[in-house]
């Protein structure tokens, strides 16, 4: 049998043909995969097309959104605000403040409404010294100014509730605020604040322009001005009782209601309206009267321990005039203390806002105590200014006092005879009556002589009744245990309420207390005794030694949350007029000496005057006339 052999070249083709194979495969392989990568980057190219198209076709119906959305947005603004839609599409037309402040006031204007929403006198402390509070007379929306307008198109707007323009410039020192509410390019209500450096005064306007042919300006403007106000003193009591609307009249006269409880009045021809807190005040002036004022006090403290925080709710309504189709009011804004120096320096009749007293009460203060008391704490510390104001007050009156006393020491002298005249026609009153003249007149004595000095000392005692809780330069200057003069003075505080008293106990109404118990102890004898003997009348003598206990408890209670300077007024007086009384008593009017003296004036004859003449003719045609009816 034949061996095979192997073929080489029959192996050698077979592989050749194996590498053909192999690398026609390969290339068909790479062919296909850039094949294949085209493919994909022209469906990536096919996508970016689809998705640049489908983006700005999002972005063309963005667009028409927006734009109908602000198309919208203005119909609706033209349908509520009509004409003044046009403000209400300026950039502006959001919310915002601008500020306006010198070295003694701060204000804060909004954007929207363009009033007042915050006013700060700067540097004066709520409560107390150091408490580290401002004062802040309107803060967080306690107070709202608004102008209600008709447009011809009877639609019914509030100033408050559109959106000013603010455009803040400087007229020299002064900082001015111009706030335009636009019904177009030239047509505005505005609302123009300038504010002076170191006043507290800031001029405000009111005016209109190119809004005759939209305002209906067959009725006035109605403004409205309210004002919670905040508590800002130590005693809510003692300042709500000096919490009260006062407004003055066009010929000069002022008035004021709303001291105690809820109230309205409502005048004309007003010239500015306070809202005045104890010792702060809020004023609106203005150079061309308002016709009308609608003004309310509303009482905010029910419950002393509750209502902490406003005192009361001011409210004042006020027409204001066109004329020639336009508004134009020229006024000013106050906002800072109740300082009887500060308001009269702008001689505008703002002292008024000060309650110290009518008619002579009040002339007693602006041109004596004030102008004194000033001169006293200009080089003395306000306690001590107190002490000596009180001193000078009881040397002034001492002639008073004396001849008081002179008075009542005379008629305790000639009491016994007037007993023996009483006893002797008591059955003849008319009789009795004209002895009793005649008494007097040989004695020279004159029984009214103790009542004048007495009355004279009534104008003095309310005008410092006033002075004390009105003089804001007392206001948290503290004197020994009283950290403040002008409220009042606490050395323990009780755990509970006693009515008409409070919490906490007083020490310079206690002091008062018993310096008025000894005085009376010291005066009452001889004023009982000096009191002729009355038929038919009260013995006088019991009801003053009643008197002597009841009288301290009244001071006692009533001075316990009144200012503590008014108690230590009080207390010095009387200490004094105790020593006073103690040298005229025994040093100078000796009761012996009196009486030998009266005895002598009865032996020398006596010219009766005018009255004591008619009086003396009255009571004997009434005695013959009595005589006749017996008959």
């Amino acid at each position: 049998m034949e061996e095979k052999k192997i073929d080489y070249r029959s192996a050698i083709g077979f592989a050749l043909i194996a590498v053909i194979l192999g690398f026609m495969l390969y290339n068909k392989t790479e062919d296909t995969k850039q094949e294949l990568e085209k493919e994909k980057a022209q469906e990536q190219v096919e996508k970016e097309k689809q998705s640049t198209v489908a983006d700005e076709k999002t972005a063309v119906l963005t667009e028409q959104d927006s734009t109908s959305a602000d198309s919208i947005k203005a119909a609706n603004l033209k349908s509520s605000l009509g004409a003044f839609a046009y403000g209400a599409s300026l950039p502006t037309a959001k919310d915002g403040e601008t500020e306006l402040k010198n070295a003694l006031l701060s204000l804060k204007i909004a954007n929207k409404g363009g009033y007042i929403t915050e006013a700060i006198p700067l540097g004066y402390e709520k409560f107390h010294k150091d408490s580290g509070q401002l004062v802040e007379l309107i803060k967080n929306n306690n107070a709202d100014f608004n102008l209600q307008f008709k447009t011809k198109d009877n639609r019914i707007l509030n100033t408050r509730d559109m959106y000013f323009e603010p455009v803040l410039s400087k007229s020299g020192e002064n900082q001015v605020l111009t706030m335009r509410l636009k019904a177009g390019a030239d047509a505005y209500l505005e609302y123009r604040y300038e504010m002076k450096p170191n006043d507290y005064m800031v001029d405000f306007s009111i005016r209109t322009q190119g809004l005759s042919q939209v305002l209906d300006t067959s009725k006035p403007l109605d403004l409205e001005w309210s004002m919670k106000t905040y508590r800002n003193e130590k005693s809510i009591s003692y300042e709500n009782r000096y919490t009260k609307v006062i407004y003055e009249y066009e010929d000069g006269k002022d008035d004021d209601f709303g001291e105690g409880s809820s109230d309205s009045e409502k005048a004309e021809d007003v010239t500015y309206i306070a809202f005045k807190q104890h010792l702060f005040t809020s004023i609106l002036l203005t150079d061309k009267a308002f016709k009308t004022a609608d003004m309310s006090s509303e009482n905010l403290v029910k419950e002393e321990t509750i209502d902490t925080v406003f005192t009361k709710q001011f409210t004042a309504k006020m027409p204001l005039e066109f004329e020639g189709g336009e508004i134009s009011y020229n006024m000013d804004w106050y906002y800072g203390p109740a300082d009887y120096q500060i308001l009269n320096d702008y001689d505008r009749n703002l002292d008024e806002v000060i309650p110290l007293g009518w008619g002579i009460f009040g002339w007693i203060n602006r041109y004596i105590f004030i102008p004194v008391f000033t001169l006293l704490s200009s080089f003395l510390p306000y306690g001590i200014g107190i002490i000596v104001f009180t001193i000078l007050v009881r040397i002034v009156m001492s002639p008073v006092t004396y001849k008081s006393y002179l008075s009542q020491a005379k008629m305790k002298v000639i009491r016994p005879e007037i007993q023996e005249v009483n006893e002797k026609y008591k059955k003849d009153p008319m009789k009795k009556q004209q002895e009793t003249m005649k008494l007097y007149n040989k004695a020279g004595v004159n029984p009214m002589a103790g009542c004048l000095p007495a009355l004279m000392q009534i104008p003095v005692f309310y005008a410092l009744f006033q002075f004390f809780p009105s003089f804001f330069d007392l206001r948290q200057k503290s004197f020994l245990w009283a950290d403040d003069l002008s409220s009042y003075d606490s050395v323990y505080h009780l755990p509970f309420n006693i009515p008409f008293y409070g919490d906490h106990v007083s020490l310079f109404p206690i002091l008062a207390s018993i310096a008025i118990f000894f005085y009376m102890r010291m005066t009452t004898g001889d004023q009982s005794m000096s009191a002729p003997p009355q038929e038919g009348m009260p013995d006088m003598s019991k009801i003053m030694k009643v008197m002597i206990y009841i009288s301290p408890i009244m001071m006692l209670i009533f001075f316990n949350n009144y200012a503590s300077g008014l108690s230590l007024y009080y207390f010095i007086s009387n200490t004094i007029t105790i020593g006073i009384m103690f040298v005229i008593k025994n040093y100078i009017v000796k009761e012996d000496k009196l009486h030998a003296q009266i005895q002598e004036n009865k032996t020398k004859p006596k010219k009766q005057s005018r009255f004591q003449q008619k009086m003396q003719e009255m009571m004997e045609q009434a005695q013959e006339q009595q005589k006749q009816n017996k008959r």
